[in-house]
């Protein structure tokens, strides 16, 4: 960190502590050279995730769009927001923790269906229902099938 009076890239850290959100910390330095104090910020570095969709177009992550999804999937089931809230905290960990930085639709709506069939069956229909854009009922009780088989297995 070069001091911002000087300009010398020697400086020793005299205080250290969270800033009020605890998003990042607050360092007092002192310039070996010019003995002038100054503050720096340090903070964790964000990957800005970006979502490949069917279409080919490119937008920045939104949470909040897994988030409604699977309200509405589990609307007047027996799911409580925080299981909801929890699986989507998890999701999001996993899409970070995977280090790339464009990342498909359909592998982020596979993770939903994974997470969400262990949390209701109804809910994993609906939500199945609309992410695989189910066009008759053939294409829906073939989707029934298979949960029954795995049930059964």
């Amino acid at each position: 960190m070069n001091c911002p009076f000087c300009g010398d890239g020697e400086s020793k850290v005299v205080d250290s502590r969270p800033t009020e959100e605890g998003q990042s910390i607050r360092r007092r330095r002192e310039c070996i050279s010019c003995s002038r104090r100054f503050t720096t910020y340090e903070k964790i570095e964000e990957i800005p995730l970006m979502v490949i969709k069917k279409t080919g177009n490119r937008e920045s992550f939104n949470r909040n769009k897994i988030l409604k999804g699977m309200i509405k999937a589990c609307e007047k089931r027996p799911v409580a927001l925080n299981d909801i809230e929890s699986i989507v905290n998890e999701i999001e960990k996993q899409l970070y923790n995977s280090m790339e930085k464009e990342i498909k639709t359909e592998f982020i709506g596979e993770l939903v269906m994974d997470h969400i069939k262990k949390l209701d069956e109804v809910a994993y229909v609906r939500f199945a229902s609309v992410y695989r854009e189910f066009k008759d009922i053939n294409t829906f009780m073939g989707e029934l099938r298979k949960l029954l088989k795995e049930k059964t297995n």
